[in-house]
């Protein structure tokens, strides 16, 4: 993909400086591809890989699109934002540029009731759902239940209630950080995680890795670990097929969440976009295919065939797993990360001394990631794991140093 000695550099406006974007901005480095790149937080980890910062909220559609209009660029993409990848489809329909989903697609993907719609038109596997009406919201479906937003957004994630007597205060809570007011009310599924990372081109659809999901008790739904591969592969990378088809994503990568049932896997939610959780790293180090290089090409509006999805040898490893870090609130001072450990491929660590963690409330929150691999899914978490155990954050009290 790097350009031919005289070519001008590929440009591309990327949404996102955050952990969820670094190992797309490494690999457009690594392609030569010049980035202009977005996020309103100025110590954003991506910004030290951006050929221009650009601090600008990726919400902010009218500043991206006077942005993306006053550079020479070939493209836009939202590698890891669900509510900016309907911005960045519909800044690249106005302006002429390339984007893998239309912004129709985006949309319906972008916005959680009409996926579900969508979804249910299709006879798509999924939870039973509601939409919360009225200031005593009332629903048909029992606890326990997860109550989410019904559009995209950034600014909230969902929450889970366990009896009747939290849902007023659920509900009212995803109110105040969404757009429309639409709140959903979903049954929680009992079962294992799966997350299929796929990528679609002309139309067709290719499961590239399904791997077991590991989120937090507290906060609800925030990913902790993944590792590959999944017994649950096969009946996993099929719904997410139907799911993809359903919502008119034809071509660039989609991430897809689900939980296994007694029914088998029902879908919990679609993205038009990478895993946040260095998911593209994992596809690579499993399968040897460059989702992250497959994202940039299809951002970039260049043609790619079914063909190039396929990996070109077997897995070098038995499995793969990735553990994201935690660290205790304070004032970041120092991190100590050992060396030589066995089957640990790479470890990230995603601020410098003085930054200032908070309590984990978001995907946002967690401070580094580690990579590892091993002759089966259980030893590559193993040793993700014994990795994590050993890495200490030094952190202070922000009141004692004030």
């Amino acid at each position: 993909m790097a350009p031919e000695p005289g070519e001008r550099s590929p440009r591309l406006l990327v949404l996102g400086a955050g952990p969820g974007q670094l190992g797309l901005l490494e690999a457009a480095r690594a392609h030569g591809i010049w980035t202009a790149v977005c996020d309103r937080n100025p110590a954003a980890p991506g910004f030290v890989l951006a050929d221009r910062r650009c601090i600008v909220s990726i919400e902010d559609e009218s500043a991206i699109e006077r942005l993306a209009a006053a550079l020479p660029l070939d493209g836009v993409i939202s590698p890891a934002g669900d509510a900016a990848v309907a911005v960045a489809a519909r800044v690249a329909e106005k302006l002429g540029l390339a984007h893998p989903v239309s912004s129709a697609t985006a949309q319906l993907v972008a916005s959680k009731l009409r996926q579900r719609e969508a979804l249910a038109a299709a006879g798509v596997p999924q939870p039973r759902w509601e939409i919360a009406v009225g200031e005593e919201p009332s629903v048909e479906l029992e606890p326990p239940l997860v109550v989410k937003t019904a559009d995209r957004t950034d600014r909230g994630g969902p929450a889970l209630v366990r009896s009747a007597s939290e849902l007023r205060a659920a509900v009212e809570a995803a109110r105040r950080v969404g757009r429309n007011g639409i709140v959903l009310v979903e049954e929680l599924l009992d079962g294992p995680e799966v997350t299929v990372s796929g990528f679609s081109a002309e139309g067709e659809f290719v499961p590239l890795a399904v791997t077991d999901r590991f989120s937090a008790e507290s906060p609800f739904g925030v990913a902790l670990a993944q590792a590959w591969p999944s017994q649950y592969a096969e009946a996993a990378a099929e719904v997410a097929r139907r799911a993809v088809e359903a919502l008119g994503i034809h071509d660039g990568p989609s991430y897809t969440q689900l939980r296994v049932s007694r029914g088998g896997p029902e879908v919990i939610e679609v993205g038009a976009r990478l895993g946040s959780g260095h998911d593209a790293e994992l596809v690579e180090l499993a399968t040897g295919i460059d989702l992250n290089g497959l994202a940039l090409a299809a951002a970039l509006g260049r043609p790619l065939a079914p063909s190039q999805l396929k990996a070109a040898f077997g897995p070098a490893f038995g499995g793969v797993a990735v553990r994201l870090l935690v660290a205790p609130p304070g004032v970041l001072e120092t991190v100590e990360v050992p060396q030589g450990l066995a089957g640990v491929v790479s470890t990230r660590i995603y601020h410098d001394a003085g930054h200032v963690f908070g309590p984990l409330r978001r995907a946002s929150d967690r401070a580094g990631a580690v990579l590892a691999a091993g002759a089966t899914r259980d030893e590559a978490l193993a040793r993700v794991d014994a990795a994590a155990e050993r890495i200490r954050f030094v952190t202070a009290d922000v009141e004692a140093i004030v």
